[in-house]
């Protein structure tokens, strides 16, 4: 039985990339997740070249966080009304064209920290419109038994983006100038619209017959439509628990897994830049071993059960790291935390997608992208008084925090029989 499933495991993960739509998705959603590494760097640097202050720069990265933080319930909204395949593409060409016009302002030396903040804030604003129609599109991609394995391959090529978009972002300003980065940038998310535009989506799939029922046809305003998704999202105790367990895992990763993981390296591992990059590697690397075997194992686990599980083990890894001064254990601890994350994590959206109705889709994954939003900040700046204090008072409240999220989860029925 072991032997078989170990047989299947690499073609069911590799199951959705036979369909030309889904390589199409992956390829357009790796592009724009490519191109926001580029544009971080970009900004970055060439703020601090103009500048040299990293107060300013504070300020550019703030004018696109929170264009993208209040905007992305009405990009959820949209979402369920219009096609999110045209969201998709409209807001990858619109980024195209402005990263291209920051790009040739700055060859011709007319950018100003000004223009920089006004482009930034276009940029998040645009941004906010895509990111919740990426993950609302894949079930009219693929079909649903396909949804874990499709996941898996989407994140895994997310997370990559990640890291290789900033380091490849740093290579081109290194070799040229930093507005070349601005232009290769556009490129990026001038194919991530054309990739997206050839993509062919099927006919939405029955929803859950235990989830309720789906808002309204009628809706008359924008604010209406967003409120009947914030409403749908809570009055759900199933979905709900997983909003909280997503928020309850940012706030628990915002913090701990930046100032938490500097101050580690630094005040106790006496590791310096070396070590903060070792930990950061081994999360990195141990969410993208997660995903690929959540995709792997594939099936409908008890999804409930695997979200208190998630929140157990988190927070048994952080009481480690606030205990234990050895830089292995503690190596080995991230790398663990960070295969969980990555695990659960496929199973859990892959949930959602395939209990919620189509027409409520996009505004329940944009209420969770915006508590996670709005969490970050909250837990740098608590980690950050924490640690202060010491290791363990940042890893222990964050521990004990995890800890209650997950008996709460475990208390609810109706969420330990979620598949």
């Amino acid at each position: 039985m072991m032997a078989t499933t170990l047989a299947g495991a690499g073609p069911r993960l590799w199951a959705p990339a036979r369909h030309r739509s889904f390589r199409l998705l992956w390829a357009g959603q790796s592009l724009s997740l490519l191109g926001d590494g580029f544009s971080v760097v970009a900004f970055s640097w060439i703020t601090l070249g103009l500048t040299g202050s990293t107060l300013t720069l504070g300020y550019v990265l703030a004018f696109q966080a929170v264009p993208r933080a209040l905007l992305t319930l009405v990009g959820g909204s949209l979402g369920d009304s219009w096609s999110t395949r045209t969201l998709m593409v409209v807001s990858s060409w619109a980024r195209a064209a402005l990263m291209a016009a920051v790009g040739l302002a700055g060859l011709g030396g007319h950018l100003t920290v000004w223009m920089l903040c006004a482009a930034a804030a276009a940029f998040g604003a645009v941004d906010a419109f895509f990111q919740p129609a990426r993950v609302s599109i894949l079930p009219s991609v693929v079909d649903d038994d396909l949804l874990t394995p499709a996941n898996a391959l989407l994140g895994a090529g997310a997370r990559t983006a990640a890291v290789v978009g900033p380091a490849v972002g740093g290579v081109v300003i290194a070799l040229t100038k930093a507005p070349v980065a601005f232009l290769v940038d556009a490129v990026c998310f001038a194919l991530c619209g054309w990739c997206v535009s050839r993509i062919r989506t099927r006919p939405a799939a029955e929803p859950d017959p235990a989830a309720p029922p789906a808002a309204p046809a009628e809706r008359t305003t924008l604010g209406s439509r967003i409120r009947e998704g914030v409403v749908y999202t809570l009055r759900d105790p199933r979905l709900r628990t997983v909003v909280v367990l997503d928020t309850a895992v940012n706030f628990c990763y915002a913090g701990p897994f930046t100032v938490g993981f500097a101050a580690l390296a630094d005040d106790v591992l006496r590791g310096g830049s070396a070590t903060l990059g070792i930990l950061n590697g081994a999360l990195a690397g141990g969410a993208q071993l997660g995903t690929l075997a959540g995709g792997a194992v594939g099936g409908r686990p008890r999804v409930g059960l695997l979200v208190a599980a998630l929140a157990g083990w988190l927070g048994a890894g952080m009481a480690v790291l606030g205990l234990v001064h050895s830089t292995p254990a503690v190596v080995a601890t991230v790398l663990a935390m960070g295969f969980a994350i990555g695990f659960q994590g496929v199973f859990g959206l892959s949930w959602i997608q395939r209990n919620i109705p189509k027409e409520v889709l996009s505004r329940v994954i944009s209420v969770d992208m915006v508590l996670g939003y709005a969490v970050a900040p909250l837990s740098l700046i608590a980690c950050g008084a924490l640690a202060g204090v010491d290791m363990f008072a940042l890893f222990g409240t964050v521990a004990a925090v995890l800890a209650l999220t997950g008996l709460a989860v475990l208390a609810s029925r109706a969420v330990r029989a979620m598949r």
